[in-house]
């Protein structure tokens, strides 16, 4: 998927479109902000976005530049835009969908509810990252704002970037959103798994590659340079998927999972929603990859909340904020720790800035469970 978004990248049309967008909103550049973040939440809703976006900062650290953003802007919305997009999907094939497979419960079952509190998750993050736009705009005293590397010209740009765009552009845009089109309509019809995903979005840059002139061998070349762009963080995913196998082949991660969720039966069943919360927030570290935290916990927390008496439902939505929202600030997320590398931002400073959004996302997550259980969602 990454080699894919990088080939959309190489053609010049993202450049060319983001040019074309400064332009337009002439004195409104805050605008940028939500429009960038619902493509990428979209990214995170569909299909789990994460290392997608390494090759994509280079075009949004160019945006953030001209438009006197720091580098910080660019992965809130982008990065966390997709965390949060699949942290409160309806549709997450990687997320929700697993734990509702695990639970025996119908794909897409509490999709209303889902969206309202998505929706509201999202204009949560989107005014919190405009508000720090604004008051940041034009600082430099932030990591890798200078390190990153960007051209900060003005919005004529040079090169492919420079150029208004061009009705091939408008065709991989299309091209793009019929992509994403695709892959919802195929894991609600079909019950496509990251395969089918992955053979979607390769088809669709090589026809990117196709109708932007770039040939079988540039679009070839194209997808190397993706994957060599995606390489850091694959290592750094590999050392996180390391210290799960360690714990799980010496038997550890089991008594972890039984240790956190075993003291939760003998309380009331709000606390013991709550507990699940706290519970998949702490196994996430050790534990990155939320389809296998969803393989790990689910089996236990099912019978559990059949015991409780609590809707396997609201088992489901644990997992989500518990393990999802952990996703935004986890070092152990490969992905996270590649996007900022990219971008030129310390960890430390992408932690002083989202813990305190992560904590009122939480609170939404929570009060989403306790509506939940009020209103007796199934």
């Amino acid at each position: 998927m990454g080699g894919a978004f990088t080939v959309v990248d190489e053609t010049g049309a993202l450049k060319r479109g983001v040019t074309s967008l400064i332009r337009s909103l002439g004195g409104r550049d805050l605008l940028v902000i939500p429009v960038v973040s619902l493509f990428f939440a979209t990214g995170g809703v569909v299909e789990n976005m994460q290392e997608e976006i390494i090759p994509l900062i280079p075009v949004l650290l160019i945006l953030t530049r001209r438009l006197g953003f720091t580098p910080m802007v660019a992965v809130a919305m982008s990065a966390g835009a997709a965390f949060v997009g699949s942290a409160f999907s309806p549709i997450n094939p990687f997320q929700v969908s697993i734990a509702q497979r695990l639970a025996e419960l119908p794909l897409m079952s509490g999709a209303g509810f889902r969206i309202v509190f998505l929706v509201i998750a999202l204009a949560f993050w989107i005014a919190m990252t405009m508000r720090y736009a604004r008051r940041t705009r034009g600082s430099r005293r932030h990591a890798g704002d200078d390190a990153a590397g960007v051209d900060g010209g003005s919005g004529g740009g040079h090169g492919p970037g420079g150029e208004g765009v061009r009705a091939a552009d408008l065709g991989i845009f299309a091209l793009v959103l019929a992509t994403f089109g695709v892959v919802v309509a195929g894991m609600m019809l079909w019950h496509w798994g990251f395969n089918e995903l992955s053979a979607a979005f390769f088809i669709m840059g090589v026809i990117v590659g196709l109708l932007s002139g770039m040939k079988i061998g540039g679009t070839a070349e194209a997808y190397v340079r993706g994957f060599r762009s995606m390489a850091y963080a694959g290592l750094l995913i590999g050392f996180a998927r390391a210290i799960y196998v360690v714990l799980q082949d010496g038997r550890i991660v089991d008594t972890i999972v039984h240790a956190m969720f075993t003291p939760l039966e003998g309380l009331p069943v709000l606390a013991s929603s709550f507990g699940m919360v706290a519970a998949h927030t702490a196994i996430h570290v050790p534990v990155p990859s939320v389809s296998g935290q969803a393989v790990l916990t689910m089996p236990l927390l099912v019978p559990l909340s059949d015991l409780l008496g609590m809707s396997r439902q609201v088992t489901v939505l644990a997992y989500q904020y518990g393990a999802g929202l952990c996703e935004l600030l986890t070092p152990t997320n490969g992905a996270l720790m590649g996007m900022l590398a990219s971008a030129g931002v310390r960890y430390e400073d992408c932690i002083r800035h989202v813990v305190p959004l992560y904590l009122g996302l939480v609170a939404l997550g929570l009060v989403a469970i306790a509506v939940a259980l009020g209103v007796g969602l199934q």
